[in-house]
This record gives C-alpha cells, structure tokens and sequence, in this order.
C-alpha cells in the first residue's frame, strides 16, 4: 500500500512541477517579448522561480521514499 501511495504522490509532484516550471517559463518569455531592455532581470528571476517550483517535486520524492520504508 506504500508503493501506490508514493506513486501517487510522485505523479502529483511530476504533474505539479511541469505544469509550474511550463507557467513560470512562458510568462518570462512573454515579458522579455514586452521589454527586451529588462531580458537579464526576467532570466534570473525565472531561474529563482524554477528553482522554487523544483523544490516540491524534490520534497515529495523524499517524503515518498519515506512512506515506502515504513
């Protein structure tokens, strides 16, 4: 029962991260397309923004990992 409750948990994590990094990559572009002067502050932000996004996926493999061996 542990196995599929991390499943689930990972599919979750999966969709949520793709569909996140997916949004935050497109509205970055969408603002360089709008100001092209401010294209250096829009690519960090977006790499803090993904980096943020990432961090769940990251957790709930942990937090999976952890179901398993209980």
């Amino acid at each position: 029962m542990g196995a599929i409750a991390a499943g689930i948990a990972m599919f979750g994590a999966a969709i949520g991260g793709g569909i996140g990094d997916g949004i935050v990559i497109a509205k970055m572009l969408e603002g360089m397309v709008r100001q092209p002067e401010l294209s250096g502050q829009l690519r960090t932000n977006m790499f803090i923004g993904v980096g943020l996004v990432e961090a769940m996926p990251i957790i709930s493999f942990v937090v999976a990992l952890m179901v398993m061996n209980k």
